[in-house]
């Protein structure tokens, strides 16, 4: 078994900079201003714009990420609708194989101390459900039969694309204080790089 972090990927590299400009040209089309687009206007646009509410603009540009994390938090990621998602498959996927090394690979919890007793009785099950799934695989038993003693801590890929617009509802949401520990982990964390990544756009969204 093994146990890993909750991380992130950019699935393209981001040039914030240049989405900015695209959104200013796509936005000035609204009111005509075309003639005002000059080198550096970008970011003063794009802030009066979502300052003013006017945020179907950032609609036209999206961003992909892909997200490590255990399956808990993908049953909400994927309740915000507006997006797409790819995601790793537990009917397909056979962990007792040598390409998944043979084992589990389950995520972290962020609110048990490892030397606390529940942090033991978590790993104890883990380790209990890997010897489980293996045994029922080398029994003949199909992936799509074996996963159904797969915990929530299983670690899996998920895919998501989101329009900037989504992302910013996403952001509001999932980094709020009443979200789920697990879920607000991995969305500060994204947050903090989207605010690196891409200029004005999500710089009014604190956590």
């Amino acid at each position: 078994m093994r146990i890993i972090e909750p991380y992130f990927e950019f699935m393209e590299e981001i040039k914030g900079d240049e989405i900015l400009k695209r959104i200013e040209k796509i936005g000035r089309v609204c009111y005509k201003s075309e003639d005002r687009i000059t080198e550096d206007s970008a970011k003063k646009f794009v802030a009066n714009i979502l300052k003013r509410g006017h945020e179907s603009v950032i609609e036209h540009e999206k961003v992909s990420v892909k997200i490590i994390c255990d399956r808990g938090v993908t049953h909400e990621i994927v309740r915000h609708r507006i997006a797409s998602y790819s995601q790793e498959s537990t009917r397909y996927c056979n962990y007792s194989n040598e390409k998944f090394g043979k084992e589990l690979t389950i995520i972290k919890p962020l609110f048990w101390k490892e030397d606390g007793v529940e942090y033991n009785l978590w790993i104890n099950t883990m380790q209990t459900i890997e010897n489980t799934y293996n045994k029922l695989i080398d029994l003949g038993a199909e992936p799509q039969q074996a996963r159904s003693i797969l915990p929530n801590s299983l670690k899996t890929e998920i895919v998501v694309t989101m329009n900037l617009r989504e992302w910013r509802h996403f952001f509001k949401l999932r980094t709020a204080k009443n979200a789920h520990p697990q879920m607000r982990e991995i969305s500060c964390a994204l947050l903090d790089a989207f605010k690196q990544e891409i200029p004005v756009i999500f710089d009014d969204i604190e956590f």
